[in-house]
């Protein structure tokens, strides 16, 4: 473990700590969406509220409404550090402590520190508050979470290079989407609501394109799906929480049946946004010294069709086909088990094998439906 992974260990574990304070964050897909506005207006409403609630760093990047809010919120004064014959200002974590309020409002959470401070990242000041059981409010963009840097990058052609790990995002009991329309954001910047008017020009020309802001946003709708999916998971009893539609579709090596399943499969589960598996079982008359070229070349095509729709394929090998489907099912949590039409009648087939029989007992006890592809 190098001594960067090391220090992030360090801090994650002290974050885990039970007595920790309250965590919230606000995420957005870019600069300017209202975040920093927002902080500041729950502070106003804690405050009339009669809650212990300081300011111990924002920043308001010149943004004269957002500036305003600060009017008569206690604001904890930042610090002064000598670095490279300047004096810059950074939020000063040991009066924060010292201080101890209820809450605190702690901005541009991704946000490396001056050399000589404590800690190298803001995130890590975070971690220490909440340790000594403070409540903290704060904020970070999308682009800073170091999971889908390479995603930023590939939209926006920038590589972030202040970044926070996933984990901290885990750490929050509370992570709120401020959310706007590409439209709206740009107008905003027009406005000279987010930079100054000389920099809206350039703006507009590299990040503030409609198409980068768009895919921010998803990208920034999905990290937040994700947090409060994980949360239910966490503190939602699993018979109380809704299902998430998991979808897997059966196929064998008639190509043409298989072909039809998986492309309605597919469809299925982008209607629902869901995720989806194809699983194929291997019996022994199929092993790979007895089944026909032909045939093995078309489920190689299939397997790879499912694979480019965005499928998990699975591939077992077993003589019984019906208990390896039910395995698989309960195992992945699957919801809906998609199979082709039967080439004989279902009414025969259910006469002739206990394959429908223990299929469809077995999937109606465990809450699995089970539907017939034409």
């Amino acid at each position: 473990m190098t001594e960067k992974e090391s220090s992030v260990a360090h801090f994650l574990n002290l974050a885990r700590q039970t007595d920790r304070g309250k965590f919230k964050i606000y995420i957005g897909m870019s600069a300017g969406v209202g975040k920093t506005y927002r902080m500041l207006q729950e502070a106003h409403a804690m405050l009339r509220n009669n809650v212990n609630i300081q300011i111990g760093y924002i920043e308001t990047h010149g943004r004269a409404e957002t500036h305003a809010l600060l009017e008569g919120l206690p604001v904890i004064p930042r610090k002064h550090v000598f670095y490279k014959g300047k004096l810059l200002e950074e939020m000063d974590l040991n009066t924060i402590l010292l201080l101890s309020p209820e809450w605190v409002v702690i901005d541009e959470l991704a946000h490396t520190n001056i050399p000589g401070c404590k800690n190298e990242k803001r995130w890590q000041d975070v971690v220490e508050i909440l340790n000594a059981g403070i409540n903290v409010i704060s904020a970070v963009n999308i682009q800073h979470i170091e999971s889908i840097n390479q995603e930023v990058k590939a939209i926006t052609g920038v590589e972030v290079q202040e970044r926070i790990p996933d984990s901290v995002l885990q750490m929050a009991n509370e992570v709120v989407n401020i959310d706007l329309t590409a439209d709206e954001l740009i107008t905003r910047l027009k406005e000279g609501k987010i930079y100054d008017k000389s920099k809206v020009e350039t703006a507009l020309r590299n990040f503030f394109q409609p198409e980068r802001i768009l895919q921010l946003r998803e990208l920034a709708l999905k990290e937040v799906t994700n947090q409060v999916e994980r949360k239910v998971e966490i503190e939602v009893p699993r018979s109380q929480q809704m299902r998430h539609e998991t979808f897997l579709a059966c196929i064998s090596t008639n190509d043409e049946t298989a072909r039809k399943v998986i492309r309605k499969t597919a469809r299925l589960a982008a209607y629902y946004h869901a995720d989806w598996l194809v699983i194929y079982v291997q019996t022994p008359s199929e092993s790979a010294d007895k089944i026909q070229l032909a045939s093995q070349r078309h489920l190689i095509n299939n397997l790879k069709l499912a694979t480019e729709l965005g499928a998990e394929v699975v591939q077992e090998h077993s003589a019984d086909i019906a208990t390896t489907i039910i395995n698989v099912a309960l195992e992945k949590h699957v919801t809906t088990v998609c199979i082709g039409k039967p080439h004989l009648s279902l009414f025969r087939i259910i006469l002739r094998t206990n394959l429908f029989n223990q299929l469809l007992k077995t999937l109606s006890n465990n809450d699995i439906d089970l539907i017939i592809l034409s």
